[in-house]
């Protein structure tokens, strides 16, 4: 049997440099409120999408290179929503409508958090051949909500 089949939900630690700019921002990501507050420490249970989300107040070592971090919908309508539930929460976000992204035609919206890790959520809507030139890639254009 593999373990992986009977796994409860993705885990997510960051290192952020304010424990009290990153609750603040991820309460609005999520729309949740989080399981557990510690002295530089946060945990978010999230729901939909499942994630066990921990926040780790402390300098970044350094170690891996984080990209950017995701949650996959199932259509332009469902970025759409999450993209106004975000503004509605005070998050500034950025569009790329039918972007070719990771060899898939995309619609997504964005975020950044305090600390500069960038949330798409977005819909595949067709497999391509091609990923763009910017594919991913941070812009400048974001501002991060404190």
């Amino acid at each position: 049997m593999n373990p992986l089949k009977s796994a409860v939900n993705v885990h997510v630690a960051l290192t952020v440099g304010n424990i009290d700019k990153s609750l603040s921002f991820y309460r609005r990501l999520f729309g949740i409120e989080p399981t557990r507050v510690q002295p530089g420490y946060a945990k978010f249970d999230v729901q939909d999408p499942s994630v066990n989300l921990t926040l780790n107040e402390g300098v970044p070592t350094g170690q891996g290179a984080l990209s950017h971090l995701g949650i996959q919908v199932k259509s332009t309508e469902d970025v759409l929503s999450i993209r106004r539930q975000w503004q509605q929460a005070g998050l500034e976000t950025r569009d790329e409508m039918n972007t070719d992204c990771c060899y898939a035609l995309q619609d997504k919206a964005w975020v950044r958090d305090p600390d500069g890790n960038e949330w798409e959520v977005f819909a595949v809507l067709e497999d391509t051949d091609t990923s763009g030139p910017t594919c991913c890639s941070p812009r400048t254009a974001l501002v991060s909500i404190e």
